[in-house]
């Protein structure tokens, strides 16, 4: 058995309740590894870098490319939308409206509805971009108006340094804010993608449907 394999195996023994959709985080890694994690079973794949993540794709064997999902998880520039809207199956860094509203443009151009995730700041980090929990619903009002893109939920990141106690907060407040987004704007959204290698238990627990793993995988 693999490195690789033997920590699957370990993960999935600690997931069995929730049943999330893993993301294999592969910005440090090749398209040989895409692949044999593909071999291992996984289908979701996600990078940071726009450009680094199309290299890689281009290079996949067609079959994994059409039965992969692809998703950008790092902060998303303007002048980046037009290679990401279409290669990704869902931009989960979706920061400010204006951003989605680039997204949407390329979308429309594209012929496509493009999925996207709502970024939230709620540790509020200078360092990372997000909207802020009292701006959420504002920002969400008219981005629910774009006809081209298609908020499927919300993402976090929290800070690397916080302690267990605070984690629990931060990602209960992530599952709070979602819960409050669908009943008060009445719409089916499905996926908080939050939690990575050092915290995704307690992201789990907390309601998350999608966590983010790279070293806890690769190392």
């Amino acid at each position: 058995m693999s490195k690789i394999s033997e920590n699957y195996e370990k993960i999935k023994a600690q997931i069995v309740p929730y049943n999330p959709i893993i993301i294999a985080v592969t910005k440090y890694f090749d398209e040989n590894q895409i692949i044999e994690y593909y071999n291992l079973g996984f289908r979701d794949f996600g990078e940071n870098r726009v450009k680094d993540a199309l290299n890689k794709i281009e290079k996949l064997p067609e079959e994994i490319r059409k039965n992969s999902r692809f998703h950008l998880i790092g902060h998303l520039q303007i002048n980046k939308v037009k290679f990401a809207v279409g290669n990704f199956d869902l931009i989960h860094s979706v920061d400010t409206v204006k951003l989605a509203e680039a997204i949407d443009k390329e979308a429309e151009k594209k012929n496509i509805i493009q999925k996207i995730l709502l970024q939230i700041n709620n540790a509020r980090e200078e360092q990372k971009s997000g909207f802020a929990p009292e701006e959420i619903k504002e920002a969400f009002k008219a981005i629910m108006q774009l006809k081209s893109v298609k908020i499927c939920g919300v993402m976090n990141m929290a800070p690397i340094d916080s302690s267990e106690d605070e984690l629990h907060h931060l990602f209960g407040n992530i599952k709070q804010i979602y819960d409050d987004l669908k009943s008060e704007f009445n719409v089916e959204l499905n996926q908080i993608s939050m939690g990575m290698s050092r915290d995704f238990k307690i992201a789990l627990e907390e309601g998350a449907t999608m966590i983010r793993l790279g070293r806890i995988l690769f190392e």
